[in-house]
């Protein structure tokens, strides 16, 4: 796992305690075919890529990478 710069990392804690905790469902998008059921918000160049699981009224975070590789497949 690669770190985060500081500023980003900075950014993302806030976010993740701040909004995302507040408001999941109007914070983010909805993302659609292979990723169908996760979100995605936006964090300058980095994107927080989460699932929302209302029956435990919790959210997973799935990944926090750059804009140029979170939606590639992994293999």
């Amino acid at each position: 796992m690669r770190r985060l710069p500081e500023k980003v990392a900075t950014a993302v804690v806030e976010f993740l305690y701040g909004s995302l905790a507040a408001s999941p469902h109007h914070v983010g998008k909805p993302l659609q075919l292979q990723l169908a059921g996760l979100y995605s918000a936006r964090r300058g160049d980095y994107r927080v890529i989460y699932r929302i699981n209302t029956d435990d009224h919790h959210v997973d975070i799935v990944a926090i990478e750059h804009r140029a590789d979170v939606y590639r497949p992994r293999g």
